[in-house]
C-alpha cells in the first residue's frame, strides 16, 4: 500500500472535496453501457470541471492549489491541446519509440517546446496514477527532467516535459562528428551532473526512487549542455527503509542490466549503481554496451569486459575517446576508471552506492576546474610579466631599442 506524506495526503482531500462537488454531474453519465470508455470519460469530466472551475479558461499554471506543488508549476493539456502540439502525433515528430513508450516532440501555442510521453498498452503500466502525483510531488533537481503538465483525458495519462534541445547523450556517443564529448572537461561533468541526479532519487527523494533503467539514451542534454536524467515516473516505488523492490516486469535495457537483477528478479539501487558503471565505460571510450570488441587473442567480447580488461592490463589510454591534455588529466581519467569498476562489480553488496560516487565524481571535478583555474592565472601572470619587463627595459635603455631597430634594417638590406 502506497502511503501519501502530509502534504501530498492534504493535496488529494482537496482535490476529492472537488470532484464531490461534480459528482452529480459524472453520475448523470450513462458511464455502465459505456464500460469500455468508463476511464476516458470520467478523466474528460473530470478534466472540463476543472477547467470550468478556471472560468472556462486555458488550464492554469499549477495542477492543484496546495502551495506545495505551487513551486512545481503543472499544467493540466486537454487532449486537443496535446494533438495540436504534436501534430496529431505525427511520425515525423516522434523523438523515441520503446516496447510501449514514444516519445514526440511537440509545441504549444506559446512556441514553447515540449515532450510528450505516451504509453500504446496500458497492462504494462506499472504505476498508478496516485503513484505518479506521490512522483511528480517529491522529484525536484537541476539535474532531473522536469515534468511540465499531464494530460487525464487519455485512458493512460500523457507526460508533459520540458525539451532537451541537444538529444540524448547516446545521440553524441554514436555521432562521430560531435565534438561534445571530445574534452575530459565536459565528460567530466556529465558523469557528475548524471552521479548527482541518481543520488538524489536514492537518498533525498522521500520515499526513495530506483530508476531502473539508466542508460545513456535516458541523459538529455538540454541548450548548455547540462544533463537531466529522463524517464524516473516509470521508476520503482520503494518505503524509506527498504533498499530492495520486486520488480514483475523486467525493466531495464540489455548491455545496461545489472546481472544480480536479471538472476534474481530484484532490483536494488546497486542496480542503477551498476548501470551509471556502464555508463561511464561508454562515455571512456565511446563504444555501447552491445559493441563487439576483439581482444589481442582475436578472442571477441563486449564493451564492457573490454573495459575492465584495458584497465586490468594497463591499457586504459589506447581505448580513449578523446584528446589527453596533460598527465594531471590522465589521473584523474584512471580513477573514474577506477571508479567505474567498482560499479561494475558483479556483487552488488560490492559497489559503492551513488552517495559515494557522487560524491567521488564532484571532488573530481572541482579538483580539475580548481587546477585549469590556477594555471589560466599564472599564465596571465606570466604574460603580464613579460609586458611589464619589457616596457620597463624599453623605457630605461632607449638607445638599445634604437640599435635593434637599426640592426634589423640592415639585416633585410633596407
Amino acid at each position: 500500500m502506497l502511503l501519501l506524506d502530509d502534504d501530498v495526503m492534504s493535496t488529494v482531500k482537496e482535490v476529492n472535496a472537488r470532484l464531490q462537488d461534480i459528482a452529480s454531474q459524472i453520475k448523470q453519465l450513462d458511464l455502465r453501457k459505456k464500460s469500455g470508455r468508463k476511464s476516458r470519460n470520467v478523466r474528460g469530466v473530470i478534466s472540463s470541471a476543472v477547467r470550468r472551475g478556471r472560468g472556462g479558461r486555458d488550464p492554469g499554471p499549477t495542477i492543484y492549489s496546495h502551495p506545495g506543488l505551487a513551486f512545481l508549476r503543472m499544467k493540466i493539456f486537454s487532449k486537443s491541446e496535446m494533438i495540436r502540439a504534436t501534430k496529431n502525433f505525427d511520425r515525423s515528430r516522434c523523438l523515441s519509440q520503446g516496447g510501449f513508450v514514444s516519445v514526440y516532440k511537440g509545441v504549444l501555442h506559446d512556441n514553447i517546446q515540449v515532450a510528450v510521453k505516451t504509453y500504446r498498452r496500458a497492462d504494462k503500466i506499472r504505476i498508478t496514477e496516485r503513484e505518479l502525483l506521490r512522483i511528480i510531488s517529491q522529484v525536484n533537481h537541476k539535474n532531473v527532467v522536469k515534468i511540465l503538465g499531464l494530460c487525464l483525458e487519455t485512458e493512460v495519462p500523457l507526460l508533459v516535459y520540458e525539451f532537451a534541445s541537444n538529444g540524448t547523450l547516446l545521440d553524441h556517443i554514436r555521432c562521430e562528428s560531435s565534438q561534445v564529448l571530445k574534452t575530459w572537461k565536459t565528460c567530466l561533468r556529465i558523469a557528475a551532473e548524471t552521479a548527482s541526479a541518481l543520488d538524489y532519487l536514492h537518498s533525498l527523494a522521500s520515499p526513495p526512487i530506483i530508476h531502473g533503467d539508466v542508460k545513456s539514451a535516458n541523459i538529455l542534454l538540454n541548450d548548455n549542455y547540462t544533463a537531466k536524467v529522463a524517464d524516473f515516473e516509470s521508476s520503482v516505488l520503494i518505503s524509506s527503509d527498504a533498499e530492495t523492490a520486486m520488480s514483475t516486469i523486467l525493466i531495464g535495457t540489455s548491455g545496461y542490466l545489472d546481472p544480480v537483477c536479471i538472476n534474481t528478479g530484484k532490483l536494488t539501487k546497486k542496480s542503477d549503481v551498476y548501470s551509471f558503471g556502464v555508463v561511464l565505460a561508454e562515455l571512456l571510450t565511446g563504444k555501447k554496451p552491445g559493441s563487439c570488441m576483439t581482444l589481442a587473442s582475436n578472442k571477441k567480447i563486449s564493451m564492457v569486459p573490454y573495459f575492465l580488461n584495458s584497465i586490468k592490463n594497463n591499457g586504459l589510454r589506447q581505448i580513449l575517446n578523446f584528446h589527453v591534455a596533460d598527465e594531471s588529466e590522465m589521473k584523474e581519467i584512471e580513477i573514474v576508471a577506477e571508479l567505474a569498476s567498482k560499479c561494475l562489480r558483479i556483487r552488488g553488496t560490492e559497489r559503492p552506492t551513488m552517495k559515494q560516487v557522487s560524491e567521488e565524481l564532484d571532488r573530481l571535478r572541482r579538483l580539475h576546474e580548481n587546477f585549469w583555474a590556477q594555471k589560466k592565472n599564472k599564465e596571465t601572470e606570466h604574460l603580464l610579466g613579460e609586458s611589464s619587463s619589457y616596457a620597463t627595459a624599453v623605457i630605461a635603455q632607449p638607445d638599445a631599442q634604437t640599435v635593434v631597430s637599426i640592426d634589423i634594417e640592415n639585416y633585410y638590406g633596407t
